[in-house]
């Protein structure tokens, strides 16, 4: 999708083609069916789609999805082979006027409300309202939760990363290969750009939703290549000059310069991966970034290198560049200067340096193996040591990026040993959100015919707030957010500085005056007489949205570790006194009396 219009019909029919009636429940239809026979064609029925508990031990969630929702609203129809697929499928003895009943409905009679995509919403808030006939708001249930409980899910997952990884650095999704199939790993991509992520390396994403792709080579790529032998080409041609390099024998020249630099000699390094390296930068001169980690060499003691103190060695760098070995400093806190050096910092930076005599920089480097913290300081002084020594201030900002498995405690943890990396990619632990692998989104029945409807259960967690509602966020003074809160529709909202009685759904005790200095109304209505009547923001403000909303919360609330509850005296959300009576109210009308002889 572009991030500056909206997209066509045809366009929205293409890249919602899996969503479809079908995508459903078998017990949704068999309902169906069941209210169909009972005459319950014209009732109408309020459901709230909402979940109970913050996902990942947190206190927050983003929500997602909407506009796969209203996609699926304006395309819901039963095709031909729906139908016929119905019939095979169900018991024989089924009416065909309830299949003719089928094949004409749509949801121009249902309304949605929805909370605004990219907000932090919070449990028992509804993230969407869906008025209608009972039948057809029925059938919509299986399918707006599997679109809305992953993608909410994805969202607030890619926001702790960003939380945790800060604004400065950034975070690449690299999960496709090991996302819960296709329909996951584009879902992923989509919803983990949404909360914060930088770029994908999921192709098909970057092309359906304008999300800007990245991606460098594998292991692979250097093992294909054994000797320098193994080039074919080796001329790059310099940007503004068109005049032709030897992109090989520059490198090999400045491998032997830079050996004595970084204490690896020629022989040390590997030709294979030197000319898989030369190779990479002759087909992508100005996106040169590569990966490092493939072959490791001997462990090298920096002490018996000269230094300024020891031998004020100089060495010819080339084109009036002298290199001078600046002192080598100890790392980490090592007693020692002596580190494990690999093989692909020579052959990089010798690339990288020979591109830079043919007009072109060089991007970065990845890492995807060993102590992240320990080997990215370790690229980061080479090259601060080839800068210094070359007279090249850039080659110091050059990208280091990390991958290998990484979540938020690994995050943590390099921040906390200090690490130089630049950019983390991150694929498995993001994409199948490992931590907590499904949000448990609900789609309740909260009023029919103009009738309240409450779900009562032993567990209090498990009770619905019923009737058609409205909800709000206060805000305080500090301009954060202080609570959720829910009305019943009649009621008057509440108002900028008038006193509010909020109250907990459950608990006579806890409750508490607010005065707000800001007050949101949660809820627009996105579909209506079968139309879309808000438009759904592009990606690219929905992410932006995101962020705003975050910031609208306390820091405490935010952290990773025992983050502080949203509104410690209530579940996340609370309810008017006027509510708070209707619920219990109700609750006495329904709830079985029991009987002692």
């Amino acid at each position: 999708m572009s991030s500056g219009k909206l997209v066509t019909q045809r366009e929205m029919s293409r890249q919602n083609g899996i969503v479809q009636p079908l995508l459903t429940d078998l017990y949704q239809i068999t309902m169906a069916y069941a209210y169909w026979k009972s005459g319950k064609v014209n009732d109408v029925a309020v459901f709230d789609l909402f979940f109970r508990t913050n996902p990942f031990q947190g206190e927050f969630t983003i929500f997602a999805g909407l506009e796969e929702c209203l996609k699926f609203l304006e395309n819901f129809h039963y095709s031909d082979s729906d139908i016929e697929y119905l019939k095979q499928t169900l018991p024989s003895d089924i009416e065909q006027e309830f299949f003719d009943y089928l094949k004409d409905l749509t949801c121009n009679d249902v309304k949605l409300s929805a909370i605004e995509e990219g907000s932090v919403v919070f449990p028992r808030v509804p993230l969407l309202r869906i008025e209608g006939p009972l039948i057809i708001t029925q059938l919509l249930e299986t399918t707006l939760l599997t679109l809305v409980n992953f993608a909410s899910l994805m969202a607030t997952n890619a926001a702790r990363y960003r939380m945790v990884a800060g604004k400065n650095i950034s975070l690449l999704e690299f999960g496709l290969r090991r996302a819960q199939g296709p329909d996951g790993g584009l879902s992923a991509s989509k919803y983990s750009y949404i909360g914060g992520f930088d770029g994908t390396s999921n192709v098909l994403a970057g092309k359906m939703f304008n999300i800007p792709v990245k991606g460098t080579h594998a292991h692979s790529f250097v093992t294909s290549f054994s000797t320098l032998d193994d080039l074919q080409h080796v001329t790059v041609t310099h940007p503004e000059t068109k005049a032709q390099y030897n992109l090989f024998q520059l490198s090999l020249d400045w491998r032997k310069k830079l050996s004595t630099i970084i204490g690896v000699s020629p022989e040390e390094a590997s030709d294979g991966e030197l000319a898989a390296l030369i190779s990479y930068a002759q087909a992508f001169p100005s996106g040169f970034l590569a990966l490092v980690d493939t072959y490791d060499v001997k462990r090298y003691n920096f002490q018996a290198l000269p230094t300024r103190h020891n031998a004020g060695y100089n060495s010819n760098c080339g084109s009036n560049v002298t290199i001078q070995i600046p002192t080598i400093r100890s790392t980490r806190g090592y007693s020692t200067v002596e580190r494990t050096l690999r093989s692909g910092l020579l052959n990089f930076c010798s690339v990288a340096l020979a591109l830079n005599d043919c007009g072109h920089r060089a991007l970065g480097v990845r890492i995807d193996s060993g102590d992240l913290a320990y080997l990215s300081i370790l690229a980061r002084d080479t090259f601060r040591q080839v800068a210094e020594s070359c007279q090249l201030p850039w080659f110091n900002d050059l990208t280091i990026v990390a991958s290998n498995d990484i979540n938020e405690e690994t995050i943590l943890s390099l921040h906390e040993q200090g690490h130089a990396i630049d950019c983390f990619g991150i694929g498995t632990h993001l994409v199948t959100c490992q931590r907590q692998p499904a949000l448990g989104c609900v789609y309740k029945l909260v009023e029919i015919n103009g009738q309240p409807r409450i779900k009562l259960s032993q567990d209090v967690a498990k009770v619905t707030i019923p009737g058609h509602k409205e909800g709000y966020r206060l805000f305080g003074a500090d301009g954060h957010a202080l609570v959720d809160l829910l009305q019943r529709s009649n009621e008057r909202p509440p108002a900028v500085g008038r006193k509010v009685l909020c109250r907990h759904p459950f608990q006579e005790a806890k409750r508490a005056y607010v005065i707000p200095s800001k007050v949101e109304h949660l809820y627009k209505v996105y579909w209506s007489e079968g139309r879309i009547c808000t438009a759904p923001k592009p990606l690219s403000e929905v992410r932006e949205r995101v962020q705003a909303s975050l910031r609208t919360l306390r820091q405490d609330i935010k952290r990773n570790l025992n983050p502080t509850p949203y509104k410690i005296m209530f579940p996340q959300v609370a309810v008017s006194d006027d509510l708070y009576n209707f619920i219990h109210d109700l609750w006495l009308q329904n709830a079985p009396i029991g009987e002692l002889s």
